[in-house]
């Protein structure tokens, strides 16, 4: 399992941030994804309400990577062949810890595991606004008040459970390595075995704000529907942009190309039996995609084709015309545990 932790890129920031965090003190803070180490306020930020879901995170993999990754033999070998110090002075902090600023010691620091603000984007900007209740107690913010609420969180950069296609590139992010040297020259492995909707309703589900940790409500089926279409393309679209933009014929390209192959092909199953018409066309578009290492730089639009359709699905179904691919989903016991 340690090593394990190591070999997968847990969810986490951006498809930049694998490459190392930009440590210029004069960089403006963004939010969302890829956010910058300066804009992170911190996990007890989050605790002082969410103390049910910090409860489960305790019990996950994304708490444990930081102290258990860097114990690794594997982390080790890895860090030794990219040259590097230690692994929490390394671009492996970018997706297995939370990387934070400390303005009195000029310096980034680690702040937490993979965290709250890993998932749902640097907080500096969103997190009073989201948890002020419109300046009222819970129980007497209007539904409009909620509604203002949460566009206003959204805008200044929070990632929210209903942003599904944002919340699916965050967690492919670091569950698909986009950094060529780290998979060919560090031997890290290009991908995990990351299925969105098995890892969102295991031990990572923390759906239990709203009863006060007395439930952990699993995701409704229209909704699971959605998760499982949206975690595949996901994965496509960057799948895509990473062997488009890879320098060398190597096994970084190698194993993105497997993994392309074996996704296309489900997307396809997926697709027919689904009858949905959206679906239908992106999987007849995604026959002609050839994988060609010559001609990769035709893969980068087909990149962009994956992500217009991840975002136009993802705001357009909301699953409950999609019963006819329930016998393809995985079952709950296959849910990440």
């Amino acid at each position: 399992m340690i090593q394990q932790l190591v070999l997968i890129g847990l969810v986490s920031i951006s498809l930049l941030a694998v490459n190392g965090p930009n440590l210029d003190e004069s960089a403006e803070p963004v939010t969302g994804p890829g956010f910058n180490h300066k804009a992170i306020v911190g996990v007890e930020k989050c605790v002082d309400c969410h103390k049910h879901s910090a409860e489960v995170w305790k019990n996950t993999v994304h708490y444990k990577t930081i102290t258990d990754m860097p114990r690794s033999p594997k982390a080790k070998e890895i860090i030794d062949k990219m040259g590097l110090r230690r692994v929490k002075e390394s671009l492996c902090t970018s997706c297995h810890g939370t990387e934070m600023w400390d303005s009195e010691h000029n310096e980034m620091t680690v702040e937490a595991g993979v965290s709250c603000e890993s998932c749902h984007g640097a907080g500096m900007g969103w997190v009073t606004v989201h948890g002020e209740f419109s300046g009222k107690e819970e129980d007497e913010e209007t539904e409009a008040e909620a509604a203002k609420r949460w566009k206003a969180s959204e805008a200044a950069g929070m990632l929210r459970p209903s942003m599904i296609a944002d919340i699916a590139r965050n967690c492919v992010s670091c569950h698909v390595i986009d950094h060529e040297e780290l998979v060919a020259t560090g031997g890290h492995p290009a991908v995990s075995n990351f299925e969105l909707l098995s890892w969102s309703q295991g031990n990572m589900r923390h759906n239990n704000f709203y009863t006060n940790g007395k439930e952990n409500k699993v995701a409704s089926a229209e909704r699971k529907r959605v998760l499982y279409v949206v975690g595949m393309v996901a994965e496509i679209e960057v799948l895509l942009s990473s062997i488009g933009n890879a320098n060398a014929m190597n096994i970084y390209v190698k194993t993105h190309a497997k993994r392309f192959s074996n996704l296309r092909k489900q997307f396809i199953s997926v697709a027919a039996a689904s009858k949905d018409e959206s679906m239908l066309e992106f999987a007849q578009y995604l026959k002609t995609v050839g994988l060609s290492f010559k001609a990769r730089e035709a893969l980068i639009p087909a990149s962009k084709k994956a992500g217009e359709f991840l975002d136009n699905f993802s705001a357009t179904s909301d699953g409950s015309s999609l019963a006819g691919i329930d016998s393809l989903l995985p079952d709950p016991s296959e849910y990440k545990n």
